[in-house]
Parts: C-alpha cells; structure tokens; sequence
C-alpha cells in the first residue's frame, strides 16, 4: 500500500471525469489515496454575474462532489478521496499538488487551437513542470469535435 496519493485535475468536463475515473480505479490497485483538486479563480471586475468569492469557493465545492458522485455510483470500491477546492492557476495549482504525488492525472485540453496557443494548456504545462509522473487522458472524437464548433 502506497501512502503517496494520486492527484487528479478536474474541472467538470467529460474529459476531466475520465481522468477522474482512472485515478479512482488506479488508486483502487495500488491501494493509495486520491487528491481530487480543483482549480478556479475569482476576478470581482471581470466577472459578467454577480458573485463573491464565497459563492465560486461553493461552485467549486459543488463541482467536485457531483464528479465525486458520478463517478462512484458506477464502483464497488472506492479509495480514500481528499477533497481540494484551490483559489488559483490550474496549470500552477496542478504543479504544486504533484509535489510528492504517486503521479498526476489530467485530462487533455479540449480548447479551441487558438485559445492553446495565446493562452497555454494546463495539461501541456503540468507535462513540463510536475513533479511527479503524469497521465494525461485524451479527449475522445465526440469532445474533439464539440470543442471545434
């Protein structure tokens, strides 16, 4: 039993529950811990709503367990889940919760070509900078040609 967890990067897309599933089920195996995080910001100028920060903390707490929930209504095993709800950079916030990490897992970018190259990939990013083995879970044809539209 391995005492160093998976990480996994979600962030409530079809790709980022797959990658979500996989950790489950590779923690399963190698009877370790799963770090489920997710990354968001809050820019009280930027945004279009009203929010606060206070209600983007909750959403993404909301996120978290709905993927939480999907994903295991399907398993009869489950590892233990720690649950990290972090103000920040994916790529960054990523990148620091790999430090001691069994391994990273991430679902591919599914973005625009466009919004890749002027804004960077979380996934590209983690590749270069984590500090632990990497997964990164590949967009299926379907999300492929979605995010194309």
């Amino acid at each position: 039993m391995s005492t160093k967890p998976i990480v996994v990067g979600i962030d409530g897309t079809p790709a980022s529950d797959r990658a979500l599933e996989w950790a489950l089920d590779e923690a399963v195996v190698r009877g370790c811990p799963v770090h489920v995080v997710h990354a968001w910001t809050f820019e009280a100028l930027s945004d279009w709503t009203e929010t606060t920060e206070q209600r983007a903390r909750t959403e993404s707490g909301e996120l978290i367990e709905k993927a939480l929930q999907a994903a295991g209504a399907r398993r009869q095993e489950l590892p233990e889940i720690v649950r990290e709800s972090v103000r920040g950079d994916a790529a960054e916030t990523l990148e620091k919760a790999s430090e001691g990490a069994a391994m990273l897992v991430v679902a591919s970018h599914t973005g625009h070509r466009i919004r890749q190259i002027v804004l960077g990939s979380t996934s590209m990013h983690v590749v270069r900078h984590a500090h632990a083995p990497i997964v990164v879970i590949p967009v299926n044809d379907r999300e492929l040609a979605e995010s194309t539209r």
